[in-house]
């Protein structure tokens, strides 16, 4: 069960390695498998964006933002102002 006060912690980075592709990684969701590896990529990388999101309707909301990595690996700008408004819904209060 998913109540509106649960929240996910994100982080849009660009990778520090030769492809500079832009990843995003949702903390609060690593497991123990993956969580020192996420952890340190996302720390090895450049920081664009970090925030939350609601638990609530996450999938529209992570579908948001995958459309946002695909617009910046693919050479476009990224404008936070445009990015927040986006993701209004789904950034707890």
């Amino acid at each position: 069960m998913s109540f509106e006060s649960q929240k996910i912690l994100f982080q849009i980075y660009r990778e520090g390695s030769f492809n500079r592709r832009y990843r995003v990684v949702y903390f609060t969701e690593l497991g123990d498998g993956n969580k020192e590896t996420e952890i340190n990529r996302a720390l090895a990388g450049e920081t664009v964006f970090d925030g939350f999101i609601k638990d609530f309707k996450k999938d529209e909301a992570k579908a948001i933002i995958e459309r946002y990595l695909q617009d910046l690996n693919n050479g476009a700008a990224f404008d936070a102002d445009r990015f927040q408004q986006d993701l209004r819904a789904y950034i707890p209060s």
